[in-house]
């Protein structure tokens, strides 16, 4: 079969791979109909996650046929259409029954690694590094999916692929990113990165009952997008001072809750972040989160979606403990919101189709992440067809 392969810094090829087996009764494959790039393959493909192995499949952002179920599959069957959460999770452990599904204890089989970063490991996710379990991810014609009978979610006859596709990441996370503001009504929230995640947490936050929401970004064709579809105020933060302009909207208060949609290759990160990365000694670009602490009303929160995987500069703590701010983050607890976000869809609340700029066949991916990664063409969302 044909999958996109990792093998190296800005380097990723369409190969000729053996076909994914079944290895456990828990297990289904998959024949791929949608997949997607996401902004967090982009710091795979930027060689800023360690433990990437040459030839590894990329990709958690897929949906698609079940051409085979492993013999303890009771809930799928043959010719059932799914869509399958990024974060691999056994459903039985202490986590996944609190519905902290992205914490599972099982799904990671080298949890050794992570453990000597984290203290504990996540869960296993698709297409990610060895890491984090090293599964082999959904940019490809078939894929095999581990408890199988735990995380996928079949789609409804008569709905489309694009409809439903980024229920698998980017529409969850920016939900979880907004609900993680514990949003009161007349809020005003702030999000930093209009990519798709902020998109979907712009569209959230208004969801979940925020008045106002303010979006920074730098790119024209985010912010119009962000504008258009999102219906947010925007600050081009090359153009003005984002604090100052923050401030001046919010009457001296400050945004009640900011989003970090961007994470650890945030622009405007200090040179000295950008030397350790590069020498991968440790620093993640904390451009966006520190703005968002200091920007952040008293008493407000930060909540952060955005990746970042290991050590930052100058966190300002003391911001953090003097304004009592609240802070949230994690990956993404996909299971919990797929059927209540499928309900949205369905009810015409929204259609996350919006935010796809291109669409491409599955051989033209290397194009798609280059597009992508340098925001050329006015790429914001990529959808690859097999």
């Amino acid at each position: 079969m044909k999958a996109v392969c990792w093998q190296g810094s800005n380097d990723v090829r369409v190969e000729n791979v053996p076909e994914p087996k079944i290895i456990n009764s828990r297990d289904a494959i998959l024949k791929i109909t949608s997949t997607a790039i996401c902004g967090s393959d982009l710091h795979l493909y930027s060689g800023k996650i360690p433990t990437m192995e040459s030839g590894d499949i990329l990709g958690h952002e897929f949906m698609g046929e079940v051409v085979e179920v492993g013999s303890q599959i009771q809930n799928l069957q043959v010719g059932d259409r799914v869509v399958v959460p990024f974060t691999i999770a056994c459903g039985n452990c202490f986590f996944c029954k609190k519905d902290l599904w992205s914490l599972c204890d099982n799904s990671n089989p080298n949890a050794s690694m992570p453990e000597k970063l984290f203290g504990h490991t996540p869960s296993g996710l698709f297409g990610y590094s060895h890491l984090l379990g090293g599964y082999a991810g959904g940019q490809a014609e078939y894929v095999r999916v581990p408890f199988a009978d735990v995380g996928p979610l079949k789609i409804p006859e008569g709905m489309k692929d694009e409809q439903v596709l980024f229920l698998t990441d980017i529409f969850p996370t920016g939900y979880m990113a907004a609900e993680n503001c514990n949003i009161q009504p007349g809020d005003t929230v702030a999000v930093w990165g209009c990519g798709p995640v902020g998109q979907f947490a712009i569209r959230s936050a208004y969801m979940l009952g925020a008045e106002r929401v303010i979006a920074l970004d730098r790119f024209p064709e985010r912010i119009q997008m962000a504008e258009e579809q999102s219906k947010a105020e925007t600050i081009n933060y090359e153009k003005v001072n984002a604090r100052e302009a923050l401030q001046e909207m919010t009457g001296g208060r400050g945004p009640d809750a900011c989003i970090d949609a961007v994470g650890m290759e945030a622009h405007g990160t200090a040179l000295q972040e950008r030397v350790k990365q590069t020498a991968r000694i440790g620093s993640d670009g904390g451009a966006a989160l520190r703005q968002a602490i200091i920007a952040c009303r008293k008493g407000g929160t930060v909540s952060i979606p955005g990746i970042y995987g290991g050590l930052m500069d100058k966190m300002p703590m003391g911001a953090v403990v003097n304004k009592s701010l609240t802070m949230k983050s994690g990956q993404t607890h996909v299971h919990r919101y797929l059927r209540p976000l499928l309900e949205r869809i369905q009810n015409g609340e929204i259609d996350p189709s919006f935010v796809i700029t291109h669409r491409l066949n599955l051989e033209d991916a290397p194009h798609g992440y280059e597009i992508f990664n340098k925001k050329e063409d006015d790429c914001i969302k990529v959808v690859l067809n097999p």
